[in-house]
């Protein structure tokens, strides 16, 4: 059996110890679905002036194709994530 030393992702301070990780570094997949959540309340909001006619056609489209995307985004990364998890939970140690 082989065994090699594990490299870290990211570079040592200049005394060896970790980086610091800000929140929005380590939660990127939390601010995707805030963004997505926020999109679907401006959609909502769209779609309920326009039928209180007091918002447009064309804005309230926009809106909910703005979500649909941001809801597309959110899917892939949450596929993504469930995938690479799966993988490194298949490994053998």
């Amino acid at each position: 059996m082989n065994a090699t030393q594990i490299e870290p992702d990211a570079p040592l301070g200049a005394r060896g110890e970790a980086p610091n990780v800000t929140p929005l570094q380590g939660d990127r997949f939390g601010g995707i679905l805030d963004a997505a959540g926020e999109a679907l309340d401006r959609a909502e909001r769209a779609e309920n002036a326009f039928g209180n006619h007091r918002g447009g056609l064309v804005e309230m489209m926009v809106e909910r194709a703005s979500a649909d995307v941001m809801l597309q985004i959110a899917a892939a990364a949450a596929q993504r994530t469930t995938q690479a998890v799966s993988t490194l939970i298949g490994m053998q140690v």
